[in-house]
C-alpha cells in the first residue's frame, strides 16, 4: 500500500511562487510517474505536471514555462515550484504516484492566489 503526503500549500499573491511537496511511502515499484494534478471549484479535476522515474518530465499547457516539477528517487519525493502565479492557480493540488498498474492519490494541498 502506498502513501502519498503533500506538503508546501498556502496564499500567495499573485506573481509570487509556491513550492509543493509530496512523499511517498510503502511498496512502490522501481518504474513509476509521480505528479501533480489539481482542481478548482467546480471545475474538473487536471494534470498540471507528471515526472517518471527516469525523469521525463510532462506539463499541463496552462503552466509550461512557470511550473517545474522535480524528483528525488532516493527519497521517493516530487516537488513542484510554482512561479509568477495567477489567480487561476487557485485549486487543491493532489500529488498521484502510477506504478505497477495501480494508482494512489494524496489528500490534497489548497494552493490559493489572490489578484
Amino acid at each position: 500500500q502506498v502513501q502519498l503526503v503533500e506538503s508546501g500549500g498556502g496564499l500567495v499573491q499573485a506573481g509570487g511562487s509556491l513550492r509543493l511537496s509530496c512523499a511517498a511511502s510503502g511498496s512502490i515499484s522501481t518504474f513509476n510517474v509521480m505528479g501533480w494534478y489539481r482542481q478548482a471549484p467546480g471545475k474538473q479535476r487536471e494534470m498540471v505536471a507528471l515526472i517518471t522515474s527516469r525523469g521525463t518530465a510532462n506539463y499541463g499547457d496552462d503552466v509550461k514555462g512557470r511550473f517545474t516539477i522535480s524528483r528525488d528517487n532516493t527519497k521517493n519525493t516530487v516537488h513542484l515550484q510554482m512561479n509568477s502565479l495567477k489567480p487561476e492557480d487557485t485549486a487543491v493540488y493532489y500529488c498521484k504516484l502510477v506504478a505497477g498498474g495501480a494508482f494512489s492519490w494524496g489528500q490534497g494541498t489548497q494552493a490559493t492566489v489572490s489578484s
